[in-house]
Protein backbone atom coordinates (compact mmCIF):
# COMPACT_ATOMS: atom_id res chain seq x y z
CA UNK A 1 0.00 0.00 0.00
CA UNK A 2 0.78 4.00 -0.23
CA UNK A 3 0.40 6.79 2.35
CA UNK A 4 0.24 9.84 0.51
CA UNK A 5 0.77 13.52 2.39
CA UNK A 6 0.36 16.59 1.23
CA UNK A 7 2.38 20.07 2.63
CA UNK A 8 3.29 23.33 1.98
CA UNK A 9 6.41 23.51 2.27
CA UNK A 10 9.01 26.31 2.17
CA UNK A 11 9.21 25.92 -1.87
CA UNK A 12 5.37 25.85 -2.16
CA UNK A 13 2.62 23.15 -2.10
CA UNK A 14 4.04 19.08 -2.60
CA UNK A 15 2.74 16.23 -2.94
CA UNK A 16 4.92 12.76 -1.34
CA UNK A 17 3.80 9.25 -1.50
CA UNK A 18 5.58 6.24 0.55
CA UNK A 19 5.57 3.01 -0.31
CA UNK A 20 7.19 0.14 1.22
CA UNK A 21 8.01 -3.31 -0.38
CA UNK A 22 10.52 -5.72 0.83
CA UNK A 23 11.02 -3.94 4.18
CA UNK A 24 12.72 -0.78 1.60
CA UNK A 25 10.39 2.43 2.07
CA UNK A 26 10.11 4.74 -1.59
CA UNK A 27 8.86 8.20 -2.04
CA UNK A 28 7.78 10.24 -4.68
CA UNK A 29 6.79 13.44 -5.11
CA UNK A 30 5.25 16.15 -7.35
CA UNK A 31 4.96 20.16 -7.45
CA UNK A 32 6.50 22.72 -6.62
CA UNK A 33 7.73 21.46 -2.70
CA UNK A 34 8.57 18.28 -4.77
CA UNK A 35 12.14 18.38 -4.10
CA UNK A 36 12.05 19.63 -0.01
CA UNK A 37 10.04 16.70 0.71
CA UNK A 38 11.85 13.81 -0.89
CA UNK A 39 15.19 15.75 0.90
CA UNK A 40 12.81 15.90 4.09
CA UNK A 41 11.61 12.15 3.37
CA UNK A 42 14.10 10.39 5.34
CA UNK A 43 12.77 12.77 8.52
CA UNK A 44 9.13 12.24 7.73
CA UNK A 45 9.77 8.55 8.21
CA UNK A 46 11.78 8.76 11.44
CA UNK A 47 15.45 8.27 10.45
CA UNK A 48 16.83 11.06 12.58
CA UNK A 49 15.17 9.22 15.65
CA UNK A 50 17.25 7.30 18.00
CA UNK A 51 15.04 4.68 19.58
CA UNK A 52 18.41 2.92 21.21
CA UNK A 53 18.57 5.77 23.57
CA UNK A 54 15.81 4.68 25.19
CA UNK A 55 15.79 1.96 28.07
CA UNK A 56 12.52 0.58 29.43
CA UNK A 57 11.96 1.28 33.35
CA UNK A 58 8.85 -0.97 33.78
CA UNK A 59 7.46 -3.85 33.15
CA UNK A 60 4.34 -2.61 30.97
CA UNK A 61 7.11 -0.33 28.99
CA UNK A 62 9.08 -2.95 28.37
CA UNK A 63 6.55 -4.93 26.86
CA UNK A 64 5.39 -2.54 24.02
CA UNK A 65 9.00 -1.69 23.54
CA UNK A 66 9.76 -5.01 22.31
CA UNK A 67 6.03 -5.54 20.68
CA UNK A 68 6.19 -2.16 18.99
CA UNK A 69 10.01 -1.97 18.00
CA UNK A 70 9.55 -0.62 14.50
CA UNK A 71 8.09 2.43 16.50
CA UNK A 72 9.72 5.73 15.66
CA UNK A 73 9.44 9.47 16.49
CA UNK A 74 8.95 10.98 13.31
CA UNK A 75 9.68 14.76 12.19
CA UNK A 76 8.20 17.25 9.62
CA UNK A 77 10.47 19.90 9.38
CA UNK A 78 7.34 22.20 9.09
CA UNK A 79 5.84 24.03 11.76
CA UNK A 80 2.70 25.60 11.01
CA UNK A 81 1.46 22.44 9.48
CA UNK A 82 1.43 20.86 12.89
CA UNK A 83 1.14 24.21 15.00
CA UNK A 84 -2.98 24.70 13.71
CA UNK A 85 -4.56 21.83 13.92
CA UNK A 86 -3.17 21.61 17.04
CA UNK A 87 -4.82 25.29 18.33
CA UNK A 88 -8.04 23.89 16.63
CA UNK A 89 -7.42 20.93 19.14
CA UNK A 90 -7.87 23.41 22.21
CA UNK A 91 -10.18 21.92 24.60
CA UNK A 92 -12.66 20.39 21.85
CA UNK A 93 -13.28 16.71 21.10
CA UNK A 94 -10.79 15.28 18.52
CA UNK A 95 -14.08 15.07 15.96
CA UNK A 96 -14.51 18.32 16.18
CA UNK A 97 -10.92 20.00 15.63
CA UNK A 98 -10.92 17.15 12.23
CA UNK A 99 -13.57 19.16 10.94
CA UNK A 100 -12.86 22.13 11.60
CA UNK A 101 -9.40 21.11 9.51
CA UNK A 102 -11.07 19.61 6.99
CA UNK A 103 -13.33 22.30 6.30
CA UNK A 104 -11.17 25.01 6.40
CA UNK A 105 -8.26 23.35 4.55
CA UNK A 106 -10.80 22.36 1.78
CA UNK A 107 -12.34 25.80 1.21
CA UNK A 108 -9.19 28.01 1.48
CA UNK A 109 -6.50 25.45 0.61
CA UNK A 110 -6.05 24.33 -2.97
CA UNK A 111 -5.66 20.88 -4.67
CA UNK A 112 -2.66 18.61 -3.87
CA UNK A 113 -0.37 18.97 -6.98
CA UNK A 114 0.12 15.56 -8.92
CA UNK A 115 -2.24 12.23 -8.92
CA UNK A 116 -3.05 12.60 -5.41
CA UNK A 117 -6.36 10.84 -3.99
CA UNK A 118 -9.41 12.67 -4.84
CA UNK A 119 -10.28 15.67 -2.14
CA UNK A 120 -6.88 16.33 -0.89
CA UNK A 121 -5.65 19.45 -0.53
CA UNK A 122 -2.90 21.70 0.59
CA UNK A 123 -3.17 23.64 3.72
CA UNK A 124 -3.52 27.75 3.10
CA UNK A 125 -0.01 29.81 3.15
CA UNK A 126 -0.25 32.10 6.66
CA UNK A 127 -1.45 34.95 4.66
CA UNK A 128 -4.53 32.90 3.56
CA UNK A 129 -5.62 32.13 7.20
CA UNK A 130 -4.59 35.74 8.66
CA UNK A 131 -7.49 37.01 5.30
CA UNK A 132 -9.79 33.98 6.58
CA UNK A 133 -13.72 35.75 7.07
CA UNK A 134 -15.13 35.71 10.75
CA UNK A 135 -18.32 34.31 9.26
CA UNK A 136 -15.72 31.30 7.86
CA UNK A 137 -14.42 30.23 11.24
CA UNK A 138 -17.82 30.41 12.74
CA UNK A 139 -19.07 27.29 9.48
CA UNK A 140 -16.07 25.49 10.87
CA UNK A 141 -17.09 25.55 14.17
CA UNK A 142 -14.21 27.27 15.56
CA UNK A 143 -14.85 30.08 18.45
CA UNK A 144 -13.13 32.84 18.27
CA UNK A 145 -10.03 32.32 21.11
CA UNK A 146 -9.20 29.59 18.98
CA UNK A 147 -9.78 31.54 15.26
CA UNK A 148 -7.79 34.00 16.41
CA UNK A 149 -4.78 32.34 18.14
CA UNK A 150 -4.19 30.76 14.89
CA UNK A 151 -4.22 34.50 13.15
CA UNK A 152 -1.91 35.59 15.57
CA UNK A 153 0.19 32.83 14.82
CA UNK A 154 -0.22 33.16 10.85
CA UNK A 155 0.99 36.57 11.21
CA UNK A 156 4.38 35.57 12.63
CA UNK A 157 4.43 32.39 10.28
CA UNK A 158 8.16 33.09 9.73
CA UNK A 159 9.49 33.76 12.82
CA UNK A 160 7.63 30.22 14.11
CA UNK A 161 8.92 27.72 11.42
CA UNK A 162 12.74 29.20 12.68
CA UNK A 163 11.69 27.14 15.72
CA UNK A 164 12.70 23.71 13.56
CA UNK A 165 16.24 24.55 14.13
CA UNK A 166 15.80 25.05 17.41
CA UNK A 167 16.15 22.54 20.70
CA UNK A 168 12.95 21.93 21.85
CA UNK A 169 12.50 23.41 24.97
CA UNK A 170 13.69 26.91 22.87
CA UNK A 171 11.47 25.81 19.99
CA UNK A 172 8.89 25.76 22.42
CA UNK A 173 9.29 29.03 24.22
CA UNK A 174 9.37 30.53 20.56
CA UNK A 175 5.32 29.19 20.03
CA UNK A 176 4.59 30.54 23.12
CA UNK A 177 5.08 33.58 22.86
CA UNK A 178 2.10 33.81 20.67
CA UNK A 179 -0.96 34.60 23.06
CA UNK A 180 -2.72 31.61 23.27
CA UNK A 181 -0.56 29.06 22.54
CA UNK A 182 0.49 27.51 25.70
CA UNK A 183 2.61 24.14 27.27
CA UNK A 184 0.18 21.94 25.40
CA UNK A 185 -0.12 23.37 22.26
CA UNK A 186 3.88 23.90 22.04
CA UNK A 187 4.18 20.29 22.99
CA UNK A 188 1.99 18.77 20.74
CA UNK A 189 3.42 20.81 17.98
CA UNK A 190 7.08 20.07 18.48
CA UNK A 191 6.82 16.73 19.20
CA UNK A 192 6.08 16.31 15.51
CA UNK A 193 7.76 18.99 13.71
CA UNK A 194 10.77 18.55 15.43
CA UNK A 195 10.71 14.79 16.39
CA UNK A 196 11.50 15.73 20.16
CA UNK A 197 11.61 12.23 22.16
CA UNK A 198 11.25 14.14 25.82
CA UNK A 199 9.26 16.91 25.37
CA UNK A 200 6.13 14.89 27.23
CA UNK A 201 2.39 17.18 26.98
CA UNK A 202 1.11 18.55 29.89
CA UNK A 203 -2.01 19.73 30.33
CA UNK A 204 -3.79 17.06 28.49
CA UNK A 205 -7.59 15.94 29.92
CA UNK A 206 -6.65 12.20 29.57
CA UNK A 207 -2.62 11.48 29.68
CA UNK A 208 -1.92 12.16 33.41
CA UNK A 209 -4.09 9.77 34.10
CA UNK A 210 -3.41 7.06 31.47
CA UNK A 211 0.76 7.04 32.51
CA UNK A 212 -1.09 7.55 36.16
CA UNK A 213 -3.33 4.22 35.97
CA UNK A 214 -0.60 2.11 33.57
CA UNK A 215 2.67 2.79 35.74
CA UNK A 216 0.99 3.00 39.60
CA UNK A 217 -2.85 1.99 39.32
CA UNK A 218 -3.44 5.57 40.01
CA UNK A 219 -6.32 7.27 37.85
CA UNK A 220 -6.37 10.21 39.60
CA UNK A 221 -2.72 11.42 38.49
CA UNK A 222 -2.21 15.14 38.03
CA UNK A 223 0.62 16.52 35.78
CA UNK A 224 2.76 16.77 38.62
CA UNK A 225 2.22 13.10 39.27
CA UNK A 226 2.64 12.09 35.91
CA UNK A 227 5.91 13.77 35.23
CA UNK A 228 7.18 12.60 38.78
CA UNK A 229 6.21 8.68 37.04
CA UNK A 230 7.89 9.80 33.92
CA UNK A 231 11.10 11.03 35.51
CA UNK A 232 12.98 7.89 35.23
CA UNK A 233 12.87 8.19 31.52
CA UNK A 234 14.42 11.61 31.26
CA UNK A 235 15.02 12.92 27.58
CA UNK A 236 12.71 9.97 26.87
CA UNK A 237 9.80 11.11 28.13
CA UNK A 238 7.58 11.67 25.48
CA UNK A 239 8.21 8.39 23.92
CA UNK A 240 7.98 6.34 27.36
CA UNK A 241 4.04 8.25 27.07
CA UNK A 242 4.00 7.28 23.29
CA UNK A 243 4.54 3.39 24.39
CA UNK A 244 2.40 3.82 27.51
CA UNK A 245 -0.50 4.68 24.86
CA UNK A 246 0.37 1.63 22.63
CA UNK A 247 0.18 -0.48 25.28
CA UNK A 248 -3.78 -0.36 25.41
CA UNK A 249 -3.70 -0.20 29.32
CA UNK A 250 -6.37 2.80 29.97
CA UNK A 251 -8.36 3.71 33.32
CA UNK A 252 -12.28 2.02 33.06
CA UNK A 253 -13.92 4.23 31.62
CA UNK A 254 -16.79 6.35 34.55
CA UNK A 255 -17.90 9.38 33.07
CA UNK A 256 -19.31 10.19 29.27
CA UNK A 257 -17.39 10.83 26.42
CA UNK A 258 -17.16 14.54 26.22
CA UNK A 259 -19.86 15.61 23.76
CA UNK A 260 -18.70 17.51 20.25
CA UNK A 261 -20.03 20.91 20.60
CA UNK A 262 -21.81 22.66 17.76
CA UNK A 263 -21.93 26.38 17.34
CA UNK A 264 -22.58 26.32 13.72
CA UNK A 265 -26.10 26.81 14.50
CA UNK A 266 -25.83 29.85 16.64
Amino acid sequence: GSVWRASRTPEGPGTIRFAVRDGAATAEAWGEGADWLLEHAPAMLGAEDDPAAFVPRHKLVLATHRRRAGLRLTRTGLVLESLIPTILEQKVTTTEAYGAWRHLVRKFGEPAPGPAPAGMHVMPDARTWTRIPSWEWHLANVDGKRAATVVRAARVAARLEEAVHMDPPAARARLERVPGIGPWTSAETVQRSNGAPDEVTTGDLHLPGIVGWALAGDRTADDEAMLALLAPYEGQRHRAARLILLSGRVPPRRAPRMTPGNITAL
